[in-house]
């Protein structure tokens, strides 16, 4: 399995991050899905594993007020709606820009 480090993280507006990646790749991601994704016992029941949040209910404006590494496999964010107990292990981060973020350049630009 790749070993996928994010190499850069960055406001590339107000609603988007841009995160780049060890292999080149960038993706744009909404700060709002970032938010709704949160991987914590908060946002999602550890049991059943259900999203406790609906999107409805996170502030369209909702952008990150810090981003800190987690040793050497994650990322915690304080959000701008005090939210700061999800920790994105590198894996799932890369799988939300997958997933719901748009490709941004090309490889090495």
């Amino acid at each position: 399995m790749e070993n996928r480090i994010p190499k850069r993280i960055e406001p590339a507006n107000d609603y988007e991050a841009l995160i780049e990646w060890s292999d080149g790749k960038k993706f744009l991601v909404p700060y709002r899905e970032l938010r709704f994704l949160c991987p914590c016992a908060s946002c999602v029941n550890e049991i059943t594993g259900k999203r406790m949040i609906s999107k409805e209910t996170i502030d369209p404006n909702v952008k990150p007020k810090q981003i800190g590494l987690v040793g050497r496999y994650g990322i915690k964010v304080t959000w701008s709606d005090r939210h700061s107990t999800g920790m994105y292990h590198f894996d799932s981060l890369h799988n939300i820009c997958e997933s719901s973020g748009k490709v941004f350049g090309h490889a090495g630009t």
